[in-house]
């Protein structure tokens, strides 16, 4: 088993829109048949598929990958009891970034909340809960 510590060890996630199944098992340290297995074990994980059925996974994908390989081999879930820690945080999401997008609001001025979060920023916020949001209908 790994330690705990080694989720923290990853490559950084490069600034890509769409990563390959052998990309994002190098970024993950997974094996791409896991990769390809816990697409059927977690609905929240639906690679793009393009040309001959090729996977093409985003960053969010990837960040949800590193969630599911934390659960699995560093907190010991297995993998009825991840998909279900997944499915109640995916519920929280759409909450969290709203709560932070209040605070910012309420605790700073226009000017100051629009140097905090770049429009950069607010597209990957705003990806994120859409992501959230279709994953839940």
């Amino acid at each position: 088993m790994l330690e705990p510590s080694h989720n923290a060890e990853l490559p950084e996630i490069p600034a890509k829109r769409y990563f390959t199944i052998g990309e994002v098992s190098e970024l993950c340290e997974v094996k791409p048949h896991v990769l390809r297995y816990w697409e059927q074990e977690f609905s929240q994980l639906k690679p793009v598929k393009r040309r001959g059925n090729r996977r093409y996974y985003q960053r969010q994908d990837v960040i949800l990958i590193r969630q599911i390989r934390t659960l699995l081999y560093e907190q010991g879930f297995t993998i009825g009891g991840a998909r279900q820690r997944m499915a109640a945080s995916v519920g929280n999401v759409y909450d969290d970034a709203a709560g932070k997008l209040t605070l910012q609001a309420r605790s700073s001025t226009q000017s100051v909340l629009a140097a905090a979060l770049d429009a950069q920023q607010i597209k990957e916020l705003i990806e994120e809960v859409e992501e959230a949001l279709s994953h839940l209908a």
